[in-house]
Protein backbone atom coordinates (compact mmCIF):
# COMPACT_ATOMS: atom_id res chain seq x y z
CA UNK A 1 0.00 0.00 0.00
CA UNK A 2 1.47 3.56 -0.77
CA UNK A 3 2.36 5.71 2.05
CA UNK A 4 1.09 9.04 0.24
CA UNK A 5 -1.58 10.19 -1.70
CA UNK A 6 -0.59 13.36 -3.84
CA UNK A 7 -4.59 14.76 -5.11
CA UNK A 8 -4.12 17.59 -7.74
CA UNK A 9 -7.39 19.09 -9.37
CA UNK A 10 -6.74 19.74 -13.12
CA UNK A 11 -9.22 22.04 -15.23
CA UNK A 12 -8.25 23.08 -18.42
CA UNK A 13 -4.87 23.22 -18.04
CA UNK A 14 -3.59 19.98 -19.21
CA UNK A 15 0.04 20.84 -20.34
CA UNK A 16 0.65 22.47 -16.30
CA UNK A 17 -0.55 19.09 -15.17
CA UNK A 18 1.70 17.61 -17.61
CA UNK A 19 4.37 19.36 -15.94
CA UNK A 20 3.41 18.97 -12.35
CA UNK A 21 3.28 15.00 -13.33
CA UNK A 22 7.06 15.16 -14.82
CA UNK A 23 8.00 16.83 -11.59
CA UNK A 24 6.42 14.12 -9.43
CA UNK A 25 8.15 11.53 -11.80
CA UNK A 26 11.90 13.19 -11.28
CA UNK A 27 11.91 12.44 -7.30
CA UNK A 28 9.51 9.20 -6.70
CA UNK A 29 8.22 6.09 -8.05
CA UNK A 30 4.57 4.55 -8.86
CA UNK A 31 5.02 1.87 -5.67
CA UNK A 32 6.01 5.27 -3.17
CA UNK A 33 3.21 7.44 -3.93
CA UNK A 34 0.14 7.84 -5.69
CA UNK A 35 -1.28 10.46 -8.20
CA UNK A 36 -5.08 11.51 -8.36
CA UNK A 37 -5.83 13.61 -11.22
CA UNK A 38 -9.41 14.93 -10.66
CA UNK A 39 -10.53 16.65 -14.23
CA UNK A 40 -12.66 19.33 -12.78
CA UNK A 41 -15.46 20.17 -15.57
CA UNK A 42 -13.88 17.91 -17.82
CA UNK A 43 -15.56 18.06 -21.95
CA UNK A 44 -13.66 15.00 -22.38
CA UNK A 45 -11.93 12.08 -20.98
CA UNK A 46 -8.37 13.28 -20.51
CA UNK A 47 -6.62 9.69 -18.82
CA UNK A 48 -4.97 8.68 -21.51
CA UNK A 49 -3.05 12.67 -22.17
CA UNK A 50 -1.87 12.04 -18.20
CA UNK A 51 -0.67 8.11 -18.07
CA UNK A 52 2.21 8.37 -20.06
CA UNK A 53 3.88 10.77 -17.34
CA UNK A 54 3.55 8.73 -14.10
CA UNK A 55 2.94 5.28 -13.09
CA UNK A 56 0.24 5.67 -10.95
CA UNK A 57 -2.02 7.68 -11.58
CA UNK A 58 -6.00 7.42 -10.51
CA UNK A 59 -7.79 9.51 -12.94
CA UNK A 60 -11.27 11.12 -11.85
CA UNK A 61 -13.17 12.82 -14.50
CA UNK A 62 -16.05 15.09 -13.28
CA UNK A 63 -17.96 16.68 -16.29
CA UNK A 64 -19.06 19.18 -13.89
CA UNK A 65 -16.66 21.95 -12.32
CA UNK A 66 -17.04 21.44 -8.88
CA UNK A 67 -14.08 23.90 -7.65
CA UNK A 68 -11.45 23.64 -5.59
CA UNK A 69 -12.74 22.24 -2.55
CA UNK A 70 -15.18 19.98 -4.58
CA UNK A 71 -12.48 18.72 -6.65
CA UNK A 72 -10.12 18.08 -4.01
CA UNK A 73 -12.96 15.85 -2.18
CA UNK A 74 -13.41 13.87 -5.17
CA UNK A 75 -9.91 12.75 -4.75
CA UNK A 76 -9.75 12.18 -1.05
CA UNK A 77 -12.74 9.67 -1.03
CA UNK A 78 -10.15 7.28 -3.18
CA UNK A 79 -6.99 8.35 -1.78
CA UNK A 80 -5.42 4.87 -0.42
CA UNK A 81 -1.96 6.43 1.30
CA UNK A 82 -2.22 7.38 5.28
CA UNK A 83 -1.01 10.63 4.10
CA UNK A 84 -2.60 13.16 1.95
CA UNK A 85 -1.06 15.74 -0.07
CA UNK A 86 -3.15 18.91 -1.29
CA UNK A 87 -0.67 20.53 -4.08
CA UNK A 88 -2.08 22.83 -7.20
CA UNK A 89 -1.72 21.45 -10.38
CA UNK A 90 0.63 24.45 -10.90
CA UNK A 91 2.92 23.48 -8.23
CA UNK A 92 6.19 21.58 -8.71
CA UNK A 93 7.70 19.77 -5.92
CA UNK A 94 11.74 18.77 -4.77
CA UNK A 95 13.49 15.52 -4.31
CA UNK A 96 12.35 14.68 -0.93
CA UNK A 97 9.68 16.64 -0.47
CA UNK A 98 7.17 14.07 0.77
CA UNK A 99 9.50 12.56 3.07
CA UNK A 100 10.40 15.72 4.85
CA UNK A 101 6.66 16.81 5.45
CA UNK A 102 6.12 13.04 6.65
CA UNK A 103 8.52 13.24 9.20
CA UNK A 104 7.18 16.90 10.64
CA UNK A 105 3.77 14.75 11.01
CA UNK A 106 5.46 12.10 12.74
CA UNK A 107 7.65 13.73 15.02
CA UNK A 108 4.75 15.61 16.89
CA UNK A 109 1.23 14.31 16.88
CA UNK A 110 -0.24 17.67 17.48
CA UNK A 111 0.24 19.05 13.73
CA UNK A 112 -3.41 18.57 11.81
CA UNK A 113 -2.41 20.59 8.47
CA UNK A 114 1.15 21.01 7.04
CA UNK A 115 2.44 23.26 4.62
CA UNK A 116 5.97 23.75 3.47
CA UNK A 117 7.67 26.91 2.22
CA UNK A 118 5.87 28.31 -0.89
CA UNK A 119 7.99 30.01 -3.72
CA UNK A 120 7.55 31.12 -6.83
CA UNK A 121 8.16 29.42 -9.99
CA UNK A 122 9.03 32.16 -12.18
CA UNK A 123 10.87 33.84 -9.37
CA UNK A 124 12.56 31.32 -7.75
CA UNK A 125 14.64 33.40 -5.00
CA UNK A 126 10.94 35.11 -4.06
CA UNK A 127 8.98 33.66 -1.27
CA UNK A 128 5.30 33.58 -1.20
CA UNK A 129 4.61 31.81 1.74
CA UNK A 130 6.09 30.84 5.18
CA UNK A 131 2.94 30.49 7.01
CA UNK A 132 0.11 33.21 8.22
CA UNK A 133 -0.35 35.38 10.63
CA UNK A 134 -3.40 34.66 13.14
CA UNK A 135 -6.71 35.92 11.66
CA UNK A 136 -8.43 39.13 12.75
CA UNK A 137 -12.26 37.50 13.19
CA UNK A 138 -13.54 41.69 13.17
CA UNK A 139 -12.16 42.44 9.76
CA UNK A 140 -11.51 38.80 8.47
CA UNK A 141 -7.95 39.96 7.79
CA UNK A 142 -4.75 38.42 8.16
CA UNK A 143 -1.12 38.52 6.13
CA UNK A 144 1.36 36.36 4.83
CA UNK A 145 4.46 35.63 7.10
CA UNK A 146 7.28 36.23 3.94
CA UNK A 147 5.54 37.31 1.08
CA UNK A 148 7.71 38.72 -1.77
CA UNK A 149 11.03 38.48 0.54
CA UNK A 150 13.73 37.19 -0.94
CA UNK A 151 14.93 33.73 -0.08
CA UNK A 152 18.25 33.66 1.48
CA UNK A 153 17.70 30.54 3.60
CA UNK A 154 15.87 32.81 6.56
CA UNK A 155 13.07 30.04 6.94
CA UNK A 156 15.27 27.22 6.08
CA UNK A 157 14.80 24.34 8.84
CA UNK A 158 12.19 26.66 10.67
CA UNK A 159 8.99 24.61 11.70
CA UNK A 160 6.42 26.78 13.53
CA UNK A 161 3.12 27.22 14.19
CA UNK A 162 1.07 29.00 12.33
CA UNK A 163 -2.32 31.03 11.21
CA UNK A 164 -3.55 28.92 8.19
CA UNK A 165 -2.34 26.58 5.75
CA UNK A 166 -1.79 27.12 2.52
CA UNK A 167 -4.32 25.07 -0.09
CA UNK A 168 -1.71 25.41 -2.84
CA UNK A 169 0.49 22.44 -0.55
CA UNK A 170 -0.93 21.04 2.29
CA UNK A 171 -0.86 17.36 3.76
CA UNK A 172 -2.46 15.34 6.56
CA UNK A 173 -2.60 12.16 7.84
CA UNK A 174 -6.31 10.77 6.93
CA UNK A 175 -6.82 9.41 10.12
CA UNK A 176 -7.54 13.47 11.51
CA UNK A 177 -8.76 14.05 8.11
CA UNK A 178 -11.48 11.30 9.09
CA UNK A 179 -12.20 13.44 12.37
CA UNK A 180 -12.08 16.66 10.83
CA UNK A 181 -14.16 16.06 8.02
CA UNK A 182 -13.78 16.97 4.14
CA UNK A 183 -13.19 20.72 2.56
CA UNK A 184 -16.90 22.22 2.40
CA UNK A 185 -17.86 22.83 -1.03
CA UNK A 186 -20.05 25.72 -0.04
CA UNK A 187 -17.28 27.91 -0.88
CA UNK A 188 -16.18 26.32 -4.32
CA UNK A 189 -13.17 28.76 -4.72
CA UNK A 190 -11.57 31.09 -1.86
CA UNK A 191 -11.13 30.12 1.89
CA UNK A 192 -11.95 26.98 1.69
CA UNK A 193 -8.67 25.97 2.39
CA UNK A 194 -9.16 28.54 5.68
CA UNK A 195 -12.18 26.74 6.70
CA UNK A 196 -10.58 23.49 6.43
CA UNK A 197 -7.90 24.89 8.72
CA UNK A 198 -10.86 25.42 11.43
CA UNK A 199 -12.43 22.19 11.30
CA UNK A 200 -8.81 20.48 12.50
CA UNK A 201 -8.49 23.12 15.23
CA UNK A 202 -11.76 22.10 16.52
CA UNK A 203 -10.53 18.84 16.58
CA UNK A 204 -7.72 19.93 18.72
CA UNK A 205 -5.36 19.77 16.13
CA UNK A 206 -2.48 22.87 15.11
CA UNK A 207 -1.44 24.25 11.60
CA UNK A 208 2.00 24.27 10.90
CA UNK A 209 4.68 25.58 8.56
CA UNK A 210 8.09 23.88 7.71
CA UNK A 211 10.76 25.32 5.83
CA UNK A 212 12.65 22.21 5.87
CA UNK A 213 11.08 22.15 2.31
CA UNK A 214 9.56 23.56 -0.08
CA UNK A 215 7.01 23.96 -3.34
CA UNK A 216 7.34 25.80 -6.75
CA UNK A 217 4.21 27.82 -7.10
CA UNK A 218 3.14 29.22 -10.89
CA UNK A 219 0.80 31.82 -9.01
CA UNK A 220 -2.36 32.73 -10.62
CA UNK A 221 -2.47 30.61 -13.90
CA UNK A 222 -5.85 29.51 -13.30
CA UNK A 223 -8.26 33.14 -12.32
CA UNK A 224 -5.90 36.01 -12.74
CA UNK A 225 -5.26 38.88 -11.01
CA UNK A 226 -8.34 40.73 -11.01
CA UNK A 227 -11.47 38.58 -12.67
CA UNK A 228 -14.96 38.88 -11.87
CA UNK A 229 -15.05 35.20 -10.71
CA UNK A 230 -11.82 35.70 -8.12
CA UNK A 231 -13.84 39.40 -6.59
CA UNK A 232 -17.17 37.59 -6.38
CA UNK A 233 -16.25 34.76 -4.32
CA UNK A 234 -13.33 36.45 -2.39
CA UNK A 235 -15.76 38.77 -1.31
CA UNK A 236 -18.73 36.42 -0.93
CA UNK A 237 -16.64 33.79 0.87
CA UNK A 238 -14.91 35.81 3.23
CA UNK A 239 -18.32 37.09 4.77
CA UNK A 240 -19.24 33.30 4.54
CA UNK A 241 -15.63 32.33 6.45
CA UNK A 242 -16.97 34.59 9.35
CA UNK A 243 -20.55 33.27 9.31
CA UNK A 244 -19.32 29.76 9.76
CA UNK A 245 -16.84 30.00 11.90
CA UNK A 246 -17.59 33.07 14.86
CA UNK A 247 -20.16 33.37 16.85
CA UNK A 248 -23.27 35.76 15.94
CA UNK A 249 -21.93 38.74 17.70
CA UNK A 250 -18.77 38.96 16.15
CA UNK A 251 -20.64 37.48 12.74
CA UNK A 252 -22.82 41.57 13.21
CA UNK A 253 -19.70 43.60 13.92
CA UNK A 254 -18.76 42.42 10.60
CA UNK A 255 -20.96 42.35 8.67
CA UNK A 256 -22.05 45.70 9.59
CA UNK A 257 -17.85 46.96 9.20
CA UNK A 258 -18.11 44.78 5.12
CA UNK A 259 -21.52 45.97 4.42
CA UNK A 260 -21.06 49.78 5.08
CA UNK A 261 -16.81 50.14 4.82
CA UNK A 262 -15.33 47.03 2.96
CA UNK A 263 -17.34 46.59 0.21
CA UNK A 264 -18.32 50.28 -0.75
CA UNK A 265 -14.44 51.06 -0.54
CA UNK A 266 -13.92 48.41 -2.82
CA UNK A 267 -17.10 49.52 -5.31
CA UNK A 268 -15.33 52.89 -5.08
CA UNK A 269 -12.07 51.94 -6.10
CA UNK A 270 -13.37 49.94 -9.29
CA UNK A 271 -15.45 52.50 -10.25
CA UNK A 272 -12.68 55.05 -10.19
CA UNK A 273 -10.56 52.68 -12.56
CA UNK A 274 -13.53 52.49 -14.54
CA UNK A 275 -13.98 48.43 -14.04
CA UNK A 276 -17.91 48.80 -13.03
CA UNK A 277 -18.28 44.77 -13.87
CA UNK A 278 -15.74 44.10 -10.74
CA UNK A 279 -17.57 46.98 -8.60
CA UNK A 280 -20.82 44.66 -9.72
CA UNK A 281 -19.27 41.28 -8.58
CA UNK A 282 -18.34 42.84 -5.36
CA UNK A 283 -21.79 43.59 -4.50
CA UNK A 284 -23.35 40.38 -5.69
CA UNK A 285 -20.65 38.53 -3.38
CA UNK A 286 -21.89 40.51 -0.58
CA UNK A 287 -25.38 40.19 -1.42
CA UNK A 288 -25.47 36.34 -1.57
CA UNK A 289 -24.49 36.25 2.15
CA UNK A 290 -27.84 38.26 2.89
CA UNK A 291 -29.96 35.81 0.26
CA UNK A 292 -28.44 32.51 1.62
CA UNK A 293 -27.70 30.08 4.35
CA UNK A 294 -24.33 29.11 5.24
CA UNK A 295 -24.54 25.83 4.06
CA UNK A 296 -26.39 26.42 0.54
CA UNK A 297 -24.97 24.96 -2.88
CA UNK A 298 -26.15 27.96 -4.83
CA UNK A 299 -22.90 29.52 -6.11
CA UNK A 300 -24.73 32.51 -7.00
CA UNK A 301 -22.27 32.71 -10.30
CA UNK A 302 -22.31 30.95 -13.69
CA UNK A 303 -19.46 28.38 -14.01
CA UNK A 304 -18.57 27.89 -17.70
Amino acid sequence: MVQTSIITVNFRQAEVTIDFLKSVAKSYSPTQVEVIVVDNGADKNMELIFHPHFGNIKYIRSKKNLGFAGGNNLGIKQAKGDYIFLLNNDTEIPFGCIETMISELQANDKIGLLSPLLLYFHQKDLVQYAGFTPMNYLVARNAYIGQFEKNTGQFEGKSYQTGFCHGAAVMCRKADLKKAGMMDETYFLYYEELDWCEKFMRIGKQIWFTGKTYVYHKESISVGKASALKIYFNTRNRMLFIRKNTGWLNTIFFSVYFTLVACPKAVFKYLLKGEATLAKWTLKGLWWNYTHGKNSRDLGYKIK
